[in-house]
C-alpha cells in the first residue's frame, strides 16, 4: 500500500506493519503497547483534563497540548494517552499514534487519512469493534486538534465582530 500521504514517522510504522505476517503484526502492536509513555504528573491526577474515547472497548482517555515554538515554526501538537496495561490492543494503537503523530503540526495531523488504521493490516486479526475504536481514536485526536487550532482564530474573529 502507498503511504506517501502519511507523515514520515507514521509512514515508517505502517511500512513496518505491512512487511510482517498477521501474527507478527500482532506482536508489533504488543510492542507498541509496552512503549506507550506514562502520563506526565500534571495529567496523572487530573482525569478531568482528558477525554474518553467511548467507541473503544477498553477505557481509553486522551488529550492534546499545543507547544508554541519560537519564530515562524508551526505549533507542535503533543499527544497524551491513558489506557490500562491489560488492554494491549488499545494501548498498542495509542502507542502507534503517539509515535507516529506526537510533535507534528496541526496541519500534518489533520492531513492523516481517516482510514489510516486499516493500513496497519490488522483487519483480519482484530475484531471490527476494535478497529472501529482505533478509527475513533484517530478521529478524536483530529477533532481536538482542529478545535485547538481554530480556537485562537475563532476568538480573534469574535473580538473583531465586537469592535
Amino acid at each position: 500500500m502507498n503511504t506517501f500521504a502519511l507523515p514520515a514517522a507514521l509512514a515508517e510504522i505502517v511500512d513496518d506493519f505491512q512487511a510482517l505476517t498477521e501474527a507478527e503484526r500482532l506482536q508489533l502492536l504488543l510492542e507498541f503497547s509496552r512503549e506507550l509513555p506514562e502520563l506526565p504528573e500534571r495529567l496523572r491526577d487530573h482525569p478531568e483534563l482528558m477525554e474518553q474515547v467511548v467507541e473503544c472497548q477498553t477505557p481509553l482517555f486522551l488529550t492534546i497540548e499545543t507547544e508554541h515554538l519560537d519564530g515562524d515554526a508551526p505549533e507542535r501538537v503533543r499527544l497524551f494517552f491513558k489506557a490500562p496495561p491489560e488492554a494491549p490492543t488499545t494501548r498498542g494503537f495509542a502507542g502507534v499514534l503517539h509515535e507516529g503523530l506526537d510533535g507534528l503540526s496541526a496541519a500534518e495531523i489533520l492531513a492523516v487519512p481517516d482510514d489510516m488504521p486499516e493500513l496497519l493490516g490488522l483487519t483480519r486479526a482484530i475484531t471490527p469493534l476494535r478497529m472501529r475504536g482505533m478509527t475513533a481514536m484517530l478521529g478524536r485526536i483530529k477533532r481536538k486538534v482542529a478545535a485547538s487550532s481554530a480556537g485562537p482564530s475563532a476568538a480573534r474573529q469574535s473580538r473583531t465582530r465586537q469592535s
